[in-house]
């Protein structure tokens, strides 16, 4: 009986020796790569929002990824303007728009005064509909992202997929290679994509689009996903006069009969949570119709969710639509990571959630509450720029716009009357300098010696992009915003309401933890590089963050 009993135990021992033998031998012949990367972009998310629900979380959804994953608690976007467009863009390019090129959502072609949309693409069309939405491709990023370096890494053998119901929030994190490309339609409520990409429709798409889900989800209203005395956001209700009504609607209140205001204009369903959902939705069509994470190198799904930007807008963050939209967001996230546990193989993918921006407090809300705070009127203030330049130089509308807070010349009319620019940019600083609400006004070309805090100036300079920036840039008093009417909110500030988010890590190569030290947006697409042993991407500025690696 002892001797058998070793035979067995020496068995067991040659036995593991043989598997250990051959995990060594797999990886000495291969890049240890997860089967798939997931992305997820939460548009507008705070970083606080993790921690202000948190109690009513489900353990499969935000609450997993802190309790399995790693969190870096203190990142931050080292740049101005804090919008959706340049936001998308350094996450997957881990570079800033003095580089990458994307400015803003829209900006100012200088050299010829024209506006330009951050996607616009006019050489191509719909695919999927017949909509002037499908003009839309990833020309004007001018750099390389982490998703264009994976296909380049695998020789194009890696799927990449970008997803938003937003353009951009597909089309720029999908980068310059991707396979493709979708974001919804309003016209026909169809997810849709443009000939930059393909031809037609892959079948999977034409069938998710056949089964009309945007017209089943808004046909069932929306109510609390718990009862709404139980919310953080439900007392005391003061919603009107710090939230903004449904078209149609008598008050922003709950129940939202979705089913009776969209009267077809199914472009609604931004604006709910079953946005978000039919976002993960499509997701999930996506990994089963290209076989997601089953290719011998790594996928990559880029998924943006962009209900809770429209959501965040409209109601604010004090509000209980704000609230039950990330509680139905987290229920919506349990399922979909459970389904990838099932489909990929819990361990085999990688998943990192961020967000592009914040969003303030609504001044009203806060000035209510004794707390500073303020509107800017910036259609007011160029208005009466342009008043001031005229009467002086006898030369109308000198000043195109303050997008971005930045003051944009009208250089040809500059240029035609033979005007000194550096006249009239001390002419617009002066101004401004005497407004309300206003703290800074920078030159651009002179920001690296501007009298200010040193963390705005490196934000100025990394935010210029002398092709697409203004030359003078405005920042504003903390508290204080522009450009967006007086419910809700609105971001697109140097301020940690607009400028901290969240950054969580999860699955494959991925320790547990948190770090606290400072980070950057700029450093995310450098860490997914490291995790894939792949090149960062053309513009990288950012550092991985070798904590959050095993």
């Amino acid at each position: 009986m002892k001797l058998r009993h070793l035979l067995f135990v020496i068995t067991l021992i040659a036995t593991g020796a043989s598997a250990q033998s051959k995990k060594v031998t797999t990886a000495a012949t291969g890049v240890p790569r997860p089967k798939l990367v997931v992305g997820l972009v939460v548009d507008q998310m705070r970083w606080d929002y993790l921690y202000r629900y948190y109690d009513r979380y489900q353990a499969g959804g935000f609450k997993r990824m802190l309790n399995e994953g790693f969190t870096c608690e203190n990142t931050l976007i080292p740049y101005i303007p804090t919008v959706t467009a340049a936001g998308h863009t350094c996450i997957y390019t881990g570079s800033v728009p003095a580089l990458h090129g994307i400015a803003g959502n829209d900006f100012i072609i200088q050299a010829t005064g024209k506006v330009m949309y951050c996607t616009d693409d006019s050489t191509v069309v719909a695919v999927g509909s017949n909509s002037i939405a499908g003009k839309m491709s990833p020309r004007n990023l001018q750099a390389s992202t982490v998703t264009d370096e994976l296909k380049l890494a695998t020789n194009f053998r890696s799927k990449v997929i970008g997803i938003a119901l937003k353009d951009r929030g597909g089309i720029l994190p999908a980068g310059h290679a991707a396979n493709a490309a979708y974001w919804f339609d309003d016209a026909s409520g169809n997810w849709i994509t443009s000939t930059f990409y393909m031809n037609a429709l892959p079948a999977w798409v034409n069938t998710f689009n056949s089964q009309k889900n945007p017209e089943k989800y808004l046909k069932q209203d929306w109510n609390t996903l718990y009862p709404i005395s139980t919310y953080v956001q439900s007392a005391p209700d003061n919603s009107p006069r710090y939230e903004g009504k449904y078209s149609g609607a008598e008050a922003p209140t709950f129940p939202v009969k979705t089913s009776e205001l969209y009267k077809g204009r199914l472009g609604m369903i931004r604006s709910t949570p079953y946005g978000n959902s039919l976002t993960l939705d499509l997701a999930r069509a996506a990994v089963d119709g290209e076989q997601l994470g089953k290719n011998v190198v790594t996928d990559f799904l880029a998924i943006s969710l962009s209900s809770t930007d429209y959501i965040g807008h409209q109601f604010g963050p004090n509000s209980v639509e704000a609230e039950d939209t990330y509680l139905r967001l987290d229920k919506d996230l349990s399922e979909f990571f459970s389904y990838l546990d099932a489909k990929v193989g819990k361990g085999n993918y990688t998943v990192f959630l961020t967000a592009d921006h914040g969003a303030a407090h609504n001044p009203q809300f806060l000035i209510d509450h004794n707390i500073p705070a303020g509107y800017w009127d910036d259609g007011a203030a160029r208005t009466q720029m342009n008043a001031m330049l005229e009467n002086k130089y006898k030369v109308k509308n000198l000043v195109l716009g303050l997008e971005n807070y930045q003051v944009n010349f009208n250089y040809a009319a500059i240029n035609k009357e033979g005007l000194s620019e550096e006249a009239l940019k001390l002419d617009v600083i002066q101004y401004l300098q005497k407004q309300p609400g206003v703290a800074f006004v920078v030159d651009m070309q002179r920001a690296q010696t501007a009298n200010i805090p040193e963390e705005l100036r490196a934000r100025i300079i990394n935010g210029y992009s002398v092709e697409h920036s203004g030359t003078v840039q405005i920042v504003l008093k903390p508290g204080y915003y522009s450009g967006h009417g007086g419910t809700g909110t609105t971001h697109g500030t140097w301020n940690p309401y607009d400028a901290h988010i969240p950054l969580v890590f999860m699955g494959w190569g991925i320790k547990h933890g948190s770090l606290v030290r400072e980070t950057h947006m700029t450093d995310i697409a450098a860490t997914i590089a490291a995790l894939l042993h792949i090149q960062a991407p053309s513009a990288n500025i950012g550092t991985a963050i070798g904590e959050v690696l095993k």
